[in-house]
């Protein structure tokens, strides 16, 4: 005879049509008075019975998964929907791209219900499929790339669609080697600046690498923040300057609040700028210094083929070595070679403070410091001097 199951163990009966067991429970009842009941199946009577412990798991704690389950794919494309509001339009599309690159192909398809199940996605999941990646992408694509799965993943949870983030459990490997940064020499930038006097990029160049302003300061600069004059008769002077106090980014602000700032112009930066000036045509204040020829700002792409084009023209120089973002780079190196000390160069940049100046442009900067060997040399001399 079958052994009665106990009360408040719920039913448990075989369902013919869908060869399974079925296992149900009644957890409660609504203000109307009908009951609550939760079901599970399974193709033994443990099986069914374990999926039913873990129905009134997720009810007790108050979740409500779908029973269809719920994919990385879901919580992505739900994040890169609802969940970047206050995000930049581009920064959206190098998500979207980036997920749907290589997140979405690749696990996708995992649920994120329950990591203790055999189809739903696990820690280890997520360790080989950035274990995978690391041997094509670079490390600050893997790291974004876990950023995007976390954020989407916490998200799910914080609207009780999975019960925990494995994701957060794994760390970020170390990817293939990123294209390293380089700085000009002083011949070469010589070179780049009587082959930019040419073209319509001829400011922002001698702008960018003279002054050392990043590619979206210069992109958003209005003729309202140049300064081609100063205050001569100030004491002390007011020189010329351009004002840095917006860039591209969402929202118009500069990367950091130390990157708001007022940057002197060298001679060469006032008579490019002069020459901008008288090409553009007597421009409005709110017009951009360095603008399409319909007075749109340009974008990163409009630079970079506009600056390889000034490359090509420099004999030894391959236009595919190099990006705007090498003059900045190339600011610093000359800077550096001519003894300036890495707090003013640091403060030139925008940083906030030296480690960043350091860790970003280290090979930038002169490896050798010479103040205190050109001291000593003055006091004590060289040695030379019999008994000295």
């Amino acid at each position: 005879m079958t052994k009665r199951r106990s009360r408040g163990d719920g039913g448990l009966h075989w369902d013919e049509a869908r060869q399974r067991w079925i296992a149900s429970v009644t957890v409660g009842y609504t203000p109307a008075g009908k009951r609550i009941v939760r079901k599970a199946s399974g193709k033994t009577k443990t099986e069914a019975n374990t999926a039913l412990r873990q129905k009134i798991r997720e009810y007790e704690d108050g979740l409500s998964i779908p029973t269809t389950g719920y994919t990385v794919a879901d919580a992505v494309t739900d994040w890169l929907t609802y969940g970047l509001t206050d995000v930049d339009q581009e920064t959206i599309k190098n998500y979207t791209l980036l997920a749907n690159s290589h997140i979405i192909p690749a696990i996708g398809a995992r649920k994120l219900r329950d990591p203790s199940k055999q189809r739903d996605l696990t820690a280890t999941d997520v360790d080989k499929w950035l274990a995978d990646k690391a041997k094509i992408l670079s490390t600050r694509t893997l790291r974004l790339l876990h950023s995007i799965l976390n954020r989407a993943v916490n998200r799910a949870m914080a609207r009780n669609l999975v019960m925990r983030n494995v994701v957060d459990l794994c760390k970020v490997p170390t990817g293939t080697a990123g294209r390293p940064s380089k700085s000009l020499t002083y011949e070469q930038a010589k070179a780049l600046l009587a082959a930019a006097e040419s073209s319509s990029l001829h400011a922002y160049v001698v702008l960018s690498l003279l002054t050392g302003a990043r590619t979206e300061e210069l992109r958003e600069l209005t003729w309202e923040h140049v300064d081609l004059v100063g205050r001569p008769d100030a004491d002390p002077p007011i020189p010329p300057a351009i004002h840095v106090w917006h860039s591209v980014r969402a929202h118009g602000d500069t990367k950091t609040k130390k990157s708001r700032r007022s940057l002197a112009l060298p001679i060469r930066c006032v008579r490019a700028l002069k020459a901008q000036h008288a090409a553009q045509g007597d421009p409005r204040p709110s017009d951009y210094v360095v603008a399409s020829k319909a007075g749109t700002p340009l974008d990163r792409h409009n630079v970079l083929r506009a600056f390889r084009a000034i490359i090509a023209a420099i004999p030894g120089m391959n236009p595919a070595d190099w990006t705007p973002r090498e003059l900045r780079h190339s600011f610093v190196s000359l800077l550096s070679d001519n003894g300036m000390s890495i707090e003013e160069i640091a403060d030139l940049c925008g940083h906030s403070g030296t480690s960043i100046t350091e860790t970003v442009y280290r090979h930038q900067l002169r490896p050798v410091l010479l103040n205190g060997a050109v001291a000593m040399d003055r006091i004590f001399g060289s040695g030379d001097t019999p008994g000295a």
